[in-house]
């Protein structure tokens, strides 16, 4: 399919590096792309950013049938383009759809239809060290109608960010709150898709987290609520008497994509990486025994944040000595590198834009 581009009349004002935060800007086009049970997958187009039309009765408004993904688009010291493994990005995309009774949409075009919307806004990938244009692939239920089934119609669109640090610590320790609580997701759910339900029944715990003085809240399993899972926002990694661990994939974790390269790193270095349940007692049971070296996360909005201190009930750890991790510094500085073509890159992660 070709993919007619209708450009801008006028075109916005490019924000000061300094002052960008996450999600809050966006460029002057999108994506869009429609499907019907006649057509398939079908008109696609570029055109300017703006509101998408629906009915009250939209499917997605009621009953949240919706997937999207997040990628990054990163500048090189060449003035290049480039993307970091964003086919996985889209892989994982159809793998959510499937789950979510979408219908699955050819990969290698709609990573065109990315790379070609990004070329066209191209100004808007920032330079600044530490910035990035992020990527947001979306397809929403479209049928109106009031009635649980999936739905017949749909829209696939994309829309582009240009962004900062997504904590405010910034590549600094951040502080995470264990709640007992509350649960995000159990195995048979949809824990590990990247649908929009499962963020918002993570926004009260969230919100509890800040009111404490916390970050993000460290979720436990949602059945035994011992075992950990994930953050919020990212894949979480421990470093136990230099073994480094992070939970197994359960279906109620997402598969993180900055998770699987924090793996290949450590074990193209030699240094084995264990995927394996582990308990939130396990983790201060070894801080209690001076085993616990590091705790940080992973995932495509922070890349990797190190983690200084856990609440868990009514005792709060500080990890290491409160500063960044070795392991974890290793590992930011290996990705980032990657990303903006400061090193090269030995594994096939990057694909170029222009």
């Amino acid at each position: 399919m070709e993919i007619p581009i209708k450009q801008a009349l006028a075109l916005k004002t490019l924000p000061d590096a300094k002052d960008l935060a996450f999600g809050t800007l966006f460029t002057d086009h999108m994506f869009n792309m429609d499907y019907d049970p006649d057509n398939g997958w079908h008109y696609p187009r570029i055109e300017p950013y703006g509101a998408i039309p629906m009915d009250p009765s939209t499917m997605v408004l009621h009953y949240g049938q919706s997937i999207f993904e997040g990628l990054k688009a990163f500048k090189t010291p060449e003035d290049r383009i480039q993307l970091f493994r964003p086919e996985d990005n889209f892989t994982r995309f159809n793998r959510s759809a499937h789950r979510m009774c979408i219908p699955l949409f050819d990969e290698a075009f709609a990573l065109d239809a990315a790379k070609e919307l990004i070329r066209l806004d191209r100004r808007w990938v920032p330079s600044a060290p530490g910035t990035s244009l992020y990527i947001r692939p979306t397809i929403i239920a479209m049928d109106p109608f009031l009635g649980v089934r999936a739905s017949y119609t749909y829209r696939f669109f994309i829309i582009l960010s240009p962004v900062g640090a997504y904590y405010k610590e910034g590549f600094n320790p951040v502080k995470i709150w264990v709640t007992e609580k509350y649960v995000r997701a159990v195995p048979g759910g949809v824990g590990e898709v990247k649908t929009a339900g499962n963020y918002a029944a993570s926004l009260f715990a969230g919100e509890e987290a800040h009111h404490k003085g916390y970050t993000q809240v460290l979720w436990l399993d949602g059945v035994e609520r011992k075992y950990v899972e994930e953050v919020g926002s990212m894949n979480i990694f421990f470093v136990i008497d230099d073994e480094i661990i992070t939970p197994s994939l359960s279906g109620s974790i997402l598969s993180g994509i900055t998770r699987d390269s924090v793996m290949a790193l450590a074990r193209k270095w030699g240094h084995p990486v264990t995927e394996r349940r582990i308990t939130i007692d396990e983790v201060m049971a070894a801080h209690e025994a001076g085993k616990l070296q590091e705790c940080f996360g992973s995932g495509t909005a922070a890349v990797i944040s190190p983690v200084g201190e856990i609440k868990y009930k009514d005792k709060q750890i500080k990890i290491g000595d409160g500063k960044v991790g070795s392991w974890a510094r290793k590992f930011f500085d290996a990705i980032t590198d990657i990303q903006y073509g400061h090193a090269e890159d030995t594994e096939g992660w990057i694909h170029p834009v222009d």
